[in-house]
């Protein structure tokens, strides 16, 4: 009976503490995840990127360069560690569900000079003294210890489900760091390429320029044509002159951010290709919205740390409940070691705690606040992470679409200047047109060539940004060990939590 009644006390208490669980928060609204992409998209594309997207880009070294950034990247490797401290952490957290033990050994030796002195009765008349020195005493003993923290609350499990969860997070960190680290690479591989593009194009404007500046100085000599038409020209010849230096400079620039995106020095780092001729994405749409959300590991970051925020909330109103603890210890005590493990020297002691709060200036509340509203915010940190998944997909979607149609339009533009350029100069030579019209021509192509690099650059580095909205090939299937569980509407949070 008596069996029976303790069973069913703490079966209530169990239930009690179950009842008073907070409410799962649900983060998303209904209007804030679309039914369609509004923003131009390829039908015939793919849906979603490869993982190894960048690798259909037609660049062997580009690849080579992504390979290695992958192993060496230093931000990538700090992600990799914060991982590792997260697991640690939830380790921690564990080991409150368990018992602590611990073996313990001693042996003392305690010795006094005090005398003693006693006083005997009388023998023969008189009375009789006895003196007793000081002494020495051995003690020798081995102890088993026990604790253990009941968490009939679950308060320790609610706190190693807030360390689980930043593990997920940091995880999905992890990842968004590679899939950044990855488009950041192709990005500045690009920007270096189309930079040296660009200095080309300077250099073949340079060597037009000087060369119609050696016709003119022939016709000024002939007295065909004026000093001005020549100042005219060097001027031109020394303004090119002038766009190639900064050019030049943000090359370098740009290819000592790409070292030490791989993780090297920047001193003596090159690369081999020259323009971005053969270099093109592979086209992709985005597919469904709401599988958007599952293809993006910064979103599931978000998830996850908004569930570990509801954990530390259940731990915080946990804690208003009573703390019980378990004590034990068994082992031997001697005042000889040859008698320390026989079985009169064994002791043994177990003993239980229970500790309530009474009163602490508030303390437990404050805490209690400070964890919801913690959750509070991560509910709007998820939300937003999810509205910029969507504007970024729908930014880059029409970015590619924008850009592919200007470089489209710029490269009929540069034939067309070409052509210009060469019958001016064809005619200049022969003295049928003045030097304006060629200088005319000369800027017109010179403009439209540089315009269309840059073109290339953006409509690629569009690509680029369209794969990593997408998640670049990530799933939230490929880490099923990663799946954060939270659900999505803030209105919870206007429910009070009460400490029973």
């Amino acid at each position: 009976m008596k069996f029976l009644l303790q069973t069913t006390a703490l079966a209530t208490v169990l239930l009690v503490a179950a009842g008073c669980a907070t409410p799962t928060p649900e983060a998303l609204k209904p209007t804030d995840v679309p039914q369609a992409f509004t923003a131009p998209i390829q039908q015939n594309a793919p849906v979603w990127p490869q993982v190894n997207w960048w690798q259909s880009f037609g660049s062997t070294e580009m690849a080579g360069l992504i390979t290695t950034a992958q192993t060496d990247n230093l931000d990538l490797a700090a992600a990799t560690a914060q991982v590792l401290q997260a697991e640690a952490n939830s380790e921690i957290a564990g080991s409150s569900l368990f018992p602590n033990l611990s073996l313990g050994a001693n042996a003392d030796r305690n010795g006094s000079k005090k005398s003693s002195t006693i006083i005997t009765p009388p023998t023969t008349g008189g009375t009789g003294t006895t003196f007793f020195g000081g002494g020495t005493s051995n003690s020798f003993g081995v102890t088993l210890n026990a604790s253990y923290q009941l968490d009939l609350f679950g308060k320790a499990r609610d706190d190693l489900e807030a360390a689980q969860e930043t593990v997920k997070s940091a995880q999905y960190a992890q990842q968004t760091v590679a899939l950044t680290v990855v488009g950041d690479v192709a990005d500045t591989y690009m920007a270096v390429l189309a930079l040296r593009e660009r200095i080309a194009i300077a250099r073949q404007n340079l060597d037009a320029a000087s060369r119609i500046l050696s016709i003119t100085q022939a016709k000024v000599d002939n007295g065909v044509s004026s000093n001005l038409e020549l100042s005219q020209q060097k001027a031109l010849v020394s303004g090119v002159k002038a766009e190639i230096a900064p050019l030049q400079e943000q090359e370098r620039e740009a290819r000592y951010a790409l070292a030490v995106l791989l993780g090297r020095p920047p001193e003596g780092f090159d690369v081999t290709a020259q323009n971005l001729n053969g270099i093109a994405g592979p086209a992709v749409q985005p597919g469904i919205p709401s599988e958007l959300l599952e293809r993006r590991p910064d979103v599931s970051e978000s998830l996850a740390d908004l569930a570990s925020a509801h954990a530390n909330v259940n731990a915080a109103r946990a804690a208003y409940f009573p703390q019980i603890g378990l004590t034990g210890s068994g082992g031997f005590e001697s005042a000889m070691l040859g008698t320390l493990f026989k079985s009169q020297s064994f002791v043994w002691s177990i003993g239980a705690s229970l500790l309530q709060t009474v009163f602490d200036g508030g303390l437990l509340e404050g805490q209690s606040d400070l964890a919801k509203a913690q959750e509070m915010q991560l509910v709007a940190n998820y939300r937003k992470a999810v509205l910029n998944a969507f504007s970024n997909t729908e930014t880059a979607l029409g970015q590619v679409y924008s850009f592919a149609d200007q470089e489209k339009n710029l490269a009929d533009e540069v034939a067309a200047a070409q052509e210009a350029f060469r019958i001016s100069e064809l005619q200049y030579r022969e003295g049928t047109t003045d030097l304006l019209a060629v200088l005319q021509a000369q800027q017109t192509l010179f403009s439209a060539q540089d315009q269309l690099v840059q073109s290339k650059l953006a409509h690629l580095q569009a690509e680029i940004s369209l794969y990593n909205a997408l998640g670049g090939g990530w799933t939230e299937a490929d880490n099923p060990d990663t799946t954060a569980t939270v659900g999505k509407h803030p209105d919870n949070y206007l429910l009070p939590i009460l400490p029973f």
